[in-house]
């Protein structure tokens, strides 16, 4: 009966654990390389410029600059938004003061780029209507307003006449050439019988 020489049987166990030792480490090495290449990898970064926040912000809004005088707390130069009224030029300017003539002045007229808004105290003669946009006087001698010749806010200087209204009188001026007579108002939207009553005396052509 032959008996098997143990050396070749350790020899080929040890020879299959070798292997498997040397397989185990190279996994662990390919892991480590792995790992080793994520965290030295570069990231990009972006960065945002003043420049580049600028471009995304909104534009500005349009502005319309105003030099508000007479009977507020601060007269001055302001920078109104584009649209803004005469209530925001006086609030932009602290508001009336005690001796203000608030009734002498038209809130909720809009206001125009490079006008003068004058805010008279009690008692104090209104100051004269703007000059018309075509360079000719708004007024004549008397203190009428002349629809030929008056702006938007020389217009909208008349009772129960807002800047609807003026931009109407215009538009009917610009499509009908001059104002004969004062009772062509009729012919403008908006314009009745009673309301050409109240600006008869007023108004010029």
């Amino acid at each position: 009966m032959t008996v098997d020489d143990p050396a070749p049987r350790a020899r080929r166990r040890l020879g299959v654990g070798a292997v498997t030792v040397v397989v185990i480490a190279a996994l662990a090495v390919t892991v480590a390389i792995g790992i080793l290449r994520t965290t030295t990898a570069p990231v990009e970064t972006i960065t945002i410029t003043e420049t580049d926040a600028t471009l995304a912000a909104s534009p500005p809004a349009p502005a319309v600059y105003v030099h508000v005088s007479g009977a507020v707390m601060a007269p001055g130069l302001y920078r109104l938004d584009e649209g803004a009224r005469v209530v925001d030029a006086v609030s932009a300017a602290g508001g009336f003061t005690d001796t203000a003539d608030q009734a002498a002045v038209n809130l909720a007229r809009i206001v125009t780029d490079g006008e003068q808004l004058h805010v008279p105290a009690i008692g104090e003669a209104p100051p004269p209507a703007p000059l018309s946009s075509t360079g000719g006087s708004a007024t004549v001698p008397g203190g009428k307003v002349n629809l030929n010749s008056a702006d938007l806010a020389a217009l909208d200087t008349l009772p129960r006449i807002g800047p609807a209204m003026a931009q109407r009188i215009i538009d009917w001026r610009d499509q009908n050439g001059r104002f004969t007579s004062v009772d062509d108002l009729l012919a403008v939207p908006g314009i009745g019988d009673k309301m050409l009553a109240a600006l008869r005396e007023l108004v010029t052509v």
